[in-house]
């Protein structure tokens, strides 16, 4: 009986424990995740920079990290330029002499429309964000509706084709460019901005509108 009690002890206190290290843990894992994944990106970044850190001024070269103030800097003095002295003719000019060239045309052109395609105030942008099932029927995917297909490009003449766009978690400027019969997407309310921090975060961040009564968000 003696021992029994001991025991009974024993297995609460350990269980108190391991129940006040879960909570530590589940505390302290995001925080950690995230400065983690921002650690990796600006490493990725400043090896990306680099060569900046080359041609900097002696004066700033001492400073910590100056390759990516710079960066900065030129960035807006490049907006700045454009905006004040017209300069987007120029840009156009350049745009155009690279999209003569065989292998970059392709690649930068491809690069240009998904970026310009995230920015709401471009006219080449994602039209909504649907539903559709994919990778396998039963499992549905968030895509960005681009446009319809025209019928000389459909696979079938008979029905009508759309072009989606399926972006991968964690990075959605990556994915996939899928076709899909009109009639298998699924409108959707969610804006551009819910749909991509539900797909960042793997399902995690939901528009508040949604989390009311939801015991999951």
């Amino acid at each position: 009986m003696f021992l029994e009690k001991i025991s009974n002890h024993l297995y609460g206190f350990i269980g108190f424990i391991w129940t006040l290290f879960l909570q530590g843990l589940l505390t302290i894992l995001p925080i950690t995740l995230t400065l983690a994944v921002f650690n990796v990106s600006f490493r990725l970044l400043k090896s990306w920079l680099e060569p900046i850190q080359k041609v900097c001024p002696p004066n700033l070269a001492c400073i910590p990290h100056s390759e990516i103030f710079l960066t900065i800097i030129i960035i807006f003095l490049i907006g700045t330029i454009i905006r004040l002295f017209m300069l987007r003719s120029l840009v156009h000019a350049f745009e155009a002499l690279l999209l003569k060239v065989p292998i970059i045309r392709t690649v930068y052109r491809g690069i240009q429309q998904l970026v310009n395609a995230f920015n709401p105030q471009d006219q080449i942008t994602f039209k909504e964000v649907v539903y559709l099932e994919f990778p396998i029927e039963g499992v549905y995917s968030i895509g960005f509706l681009t446009s319809k297909l025209p019928v000389e490009l459909s696979p079938n003449d008979n029905q009508s084709y759309v072009s989606v766009f399926v972006p991968t978690t964690p990075m959605p400027t990556s994915g996939f460019f899928v076709v899909v019969p009109q009639n298998k997407i699924q409108k959707t309310d969610l804006t551009h901005q819910e749909a991509i921090a539900l797909i960042i975060s793997g399902g995690i961040i939901k528009p508040d509108r949604f989390c009311q009564d939801d015991d999951y968000c």
